[in-house]
């Protein structure tokens, strides 16, 4: 059976999946893909560095539209991973406001996406949130 892929060429599978970033070496600004030149310096070098896998929500919105063949509602944040801001949908939980709110604490999480004829799976990740002890 072949490995299983990420679906973006910043998710490091294994047994501790997690993010990368390039980072500018001149202001330390973070970006997901790699880059030629920084948005925030226009430093021209950057090292990759690991992504903290867990974060706080600081913006969501709840989506009721979507493309054909997308199912509906989800959740789709912004979310803080000290310092390092991450697109991602929140999973694992109701798409409903008593289930998600800003402030919560979450954690990267993988799930498959399917797989093709061959059998060769595609990974996605997304944010769920921390169960509170």
């Amino acid at each position: 059976m072949s490995e299983p892929i990420p679906i973006v060429n910043y998710l490091v599978l294994g047994e501790a999946p997690h993010l990368v970033s390039y980072e500018c070496t001149n202001c330390k600004a973070r970006f997901f893909g790699r880059r030629n030149a920084c948005a925030s310096c226009f430093g021209s070098e950057f090292n990759q560095v690991e992504v903290a896998t867990t974060g706080e929500l600081r913006s969501f919105t709840i989506v009721a539209f979507a493309a054909p063949g997308v199912e509906v509602p989800f959740v789709s944040g912004i979310i803080d991973c000290d310092g390092t801001s991450v697109n991602a949908n929140i999973i694992n939980t109701k798409p409903d406001p008593e289930h998600v709110v800003l402030g919560m604490k979450v954690q990267l999480a993988t799930y498959s996406m399917g797989a093709d004829a061959d059998g060769v799976e595609a990974i996605g990740f997304g944010f769920e949130p921390i169960e509170a002890a």
